[in-house]
């Protein structure tokens, strides 16, 4: 039987859309003007590592939302979304809340 691989891009597509569906994400990106996104990167960064996916995200969250309770939904659903729909194990996700926008 062959075995089935996920690719990094999937996991991160998986990611950000897991992200999206938490109420108070506005979007998933950096903070600050929108040009600057060239400079600083992608905002869902994948680690696969000993058959665990580490995953790092930047959110900008909706106004009037607490952020500690918006970064630990994230967390959830976004773990959730590696664990359950991709079958994977999860080695850790960090989500850093990088602005609040308008």
């Amino acid at each position: 039987m062959a075995a089935l691989t996920v690719g990094p891009g999937v996991i991160r597509e998986t990611v950000r859309l897991a992200a999206l569906e938490v109420p108070g994400v506005l979007r998933v990106g950096r903070g600050g003007p929108r040009w600057r996104a060239w400079f600083r990167g992608a905002p869902v960064k994948i680690r696969v590592r000993d058959g665990q996916v580490h995953v790092t995200l930047w959110v900008v969250a909706r106004p009037r939302q607490r952020l500690v309770p918006l970064a630990a939904q994230v967390r959830a659903a976004t773990g959730a979304a590696v664990v359950r729909l991709l079958g994977m194990e999860l080695g850790g996700v960090t989500v850093l809340v990088d602005g609040v926008g308008s």
